[in-house]
């Protein structure tokens, strides 16, 4: 019998293989004719299994098949999420006022290089962008979000990079100027400082305002003013500018010397005076809703902001030592330390308790957190969580997919993970893309619009979202 592979570019072959022969085989002559590795093989919903013999999968003679090449990479708003292959197309559940629902754009969704996404707090109002390869952007969602991109379209081309915040965009174009749009009291409108936006080389938001880093480590910032939108006053301190975090309405930089200037919401993070002799060799900053927590070079973290969500660390302080990398919820911190181990702290109902898990939070390798969970993933590739039992933070019911985890992305109430087989599984708020069975539902219509443009994408989505319900 005769199969065709394709892999989700469009290149394709045909294997002939008599009906006994095994999937393995099959995968190993694609390969062969390919020159190329792919993780697994998939029929429309079915991921096949190796060991399977062809007639024993049911596969027909002249059946096409998809090889999944890669794993995919996820996005997220704080209501949906956009799954997508590095040149290839994408494919979105969850909230469809959101972005959930990309089908008015999917013909336009061909050779995605990344997609960004709007994170309002209300989560029926989120939007993404996609960076395609000839550097034009597609967007879809909220139109209030920033899914409107008509009146800059013509202006959206060699995009490299895109940041976001609550409802409006930010682009950098490589000759290092940028575009935005959206909501223009979010930043969407940047006209009043357009002539200084060039060489443009990073870009970092808060909820309701931008700031980019020149080449010159000079900073420019606009948006809402109170929420870090105006730096005038701080202007001879940001010099040699490295880095740029934020939390919802503040921002804090990082500078060549490894010390810290902070702007913004004075109580929520964006005054570090009372700490601002501990604020040296700062190597990294990660922040939540309303505080920030700095790693410095000896492995010791300095916290400010609002105690309530880890401003104060006091009660862990001790503890806090040899730490690598520190996630956060929009209310908690969670610092991994070099031995695998995590410490937690802030809003103990919202991920900063972990005492009970605190024994499998062992050889841990990466955390990922949405608003009100965390999800970290160990040495063995099994995951951990932990917050808000509704919102991610209780996943018994998937633990037993919660194999071999290699990516974990988040909406603000959902996490959904990729295994290194290229599975996805979902769990969390049913309303915010953790419902798998909703995805599955609600994705078929928008796969038959993917099969149409590209069956090899196709074949791949529904292998993916497999791992998630076999009902597609």
């Amino acid at each position: 019998m005769q199969v065709q592979v394709c892999l989700p570019s469009g290149s394709s072959c045909s294997v002939v293989l008599p009906p006994e022969a095994t999937i393995s085989q099959l995968k190993v002559e694609a390969q062969r004719q390919l020159e190329r590795r792919f993780l697994s093989l998939v029929a429309e919903s079915r991921r096949l299994d190796l060991a399977s013999t062809l007639r024993e999968a049911g596969v027909r003679d002249g059946e096409r098949l998809g090889a999944v090449a890669q794993r995919g990479a996820l996005a997220a708003t704080s209501g949906a999420f956009a799954l997508y292959v590095t040149g290839g197309s994408a494919v979105t559940w969850g909230d469809r006022r959101s972005g959930g629902d990309s089908s008015q754009v999917q013909s336009q969704l061909v050779q995605v290089q990344r997609i960004q996404g709007t994170r309002a707090g209300d989560p029926r109002a989120g939007a993404f962008a996609a960076i395609r390869a000839d550097g034009t952007v597609v967007t879809w969602g909220d139109p209030g979000a920033g899914a409107s991109s008509s009146e800059v379209q013509e202006q959206l081309v060699q995009v490299q990079q895109i940041q976001a915040n609550d409802k409006a965009f930010a682009a950098i174009r490589a000759d290092g100027t940028v575009v935005t749009w959206g909501s223009p009291t979010y930043g969407g409108d940047s006209s009043e400082v357009q002539e200084q936006l060039v060489q443009v080389q990073q870009i970092q938001a808060t909820g309701y305002a931008f700031a980019a880093i020149r080449v010159d480590g000079r900073v420019v910032t606009w948006g809402r003013p109170l929420c870090g939108g105006n730096s005038s006053q701080l202007q001879d301190d940001l010099v040699q500018v490295q880095q740029i975090h934020s939390n919802d309405t503040a921002f804090a930089a990082i500078r060549a010397d490894g010390t810290v200037v902070t702007w913004g919401n004075e109580t929520y993070g964006g005054d570090s005076s009372e700490v601002q002799k501990q604020l040296v060799q700062v190597q990294q900053i990660q922040a939540n809703d309303k505080a920030f927590a700095a790693i410095r070079a000896d492995g010791n973290v300095v916290t400010w902001g609002n105690q309530t969500y880890g401003g104060d660390s006091s009660e862990v302080q001790e503890q806090l030592v040899q730490v690598q990398q520190i996630q956060a919820t929009g209310f908690a911190f969670a610092a991994m330390r070099a031995d695998g181990t995590v410490v937690t702290w802030g809003h103990a109902e919202y991920g900063g308790d972990s005492r009970e898990v605190q024994e499998q939070l062992k050889k841990v390798q990466q955390t990922q957190a949405n608003d009100k969970a965390f999800a970290a993933i160990r040495a063995d590739g099994t995951v951990v969580t932990w917050g808000g039992t509704g919102n991610g933070g209780g996943s018994t019911h998937v633990q037993r997919q919660l194999l071999q985890v290699q990516q974990i992305q988040a909406t603000d109430s959902a996490f959904a993970a990729i295994r290194a087989d290229g599975m996805v599984v979902t769990w969390g708020n049913p309303k915010r893309g953790g419902d798998s069975h909703q995805a599955s539902a609600g994705t078929p219509m928008r796969l038959e619009i993917v099969r149409e443009q590209d069956p090899a994408l196709w074949t791949f989505a529904c292998g993916l979202l497999q791992g998630i319900s076999s009902r597609i």
